[in-house]
């Protein structure tokens, strides 16, 4: 509330100049700042929390053991996550061809993933020249690397791809190539 303090001196004394009484104002802000922390009060408790983000994701039921049908090893191109983002891949059968040693950008596995859809496309004819890619993440290798991997074989453009468990050759590989 404002108030007007009106002990000022001026102006009343005999034989003086008439001067007029100067007033100072003071301002109780009380009230303000009650009205304050209610606004602040009312909009923390109304305002909702940034929802976490999150991939839809669906992997099979593994109680149901279906019949897969067989896919060819040229179509097919494996990706080892490891450690400190590197990636480890390659086209066929494990075993038959050295593992390619990669990272993750548009210079890294996107690269890879587009030159091997594209020579996979040329090589097969038919409906099904699609190559499918097996992602295998290690016990070392982050989620972040598992959601950039899969960002990257949506930017590429592989219709098809799959998560699948790392075999134990698999890791020992990967240690031997120093990237778990």
């Amino acid at each position: 509330m404002a108030e007007l303090d009106t002990s000022g001196k001026g102006g009343g004394h005999k034989g003086g100049k008439i001067r007029s009484k100067k007033a100072s104002t003071r301002i109780d802000l009380t009230a303000m700042v009650d009205l304050a922390f209610l606004l602040i009060t009312f909009f923390i408790m109304t305002t909702t929390l940034s929802k976490p983000k999150a991939m839809d994701m669906f992997m099979p039921d593994k109680t149901k053991k279906d019949v897969q049908l067989p896919v060819p090893e040229t179509r097919t191109m494996t990706v080892w996550l490891g450690a400190n983002d590197k990636i480890e891949w390659f086209v066929g059968a494990p075993g038959k061809s050295q593992p390619t040693i990669s990272n993750f950008g548009k210079n890294g596995i996107r690269k890879d993933l587009v030159e091997q859809d594209k020579k996979i496309q040329a090589t097969h004819a038919g409906p099904d020249n699609y190559m499918i890619v097996l992602v295998k993440p290690s016990d070392h290798s982050t989620y972040k690397d598992f959601v950039n991997m899969i960002d990257e074989i949506n930017i590429a453009g592989i219709k098809s791809y799959g998560v699948v468990d790392i075999t134990p050759a698999e890791v020992a590989q990967l240690k031997k190539d120093g990237n778990y």
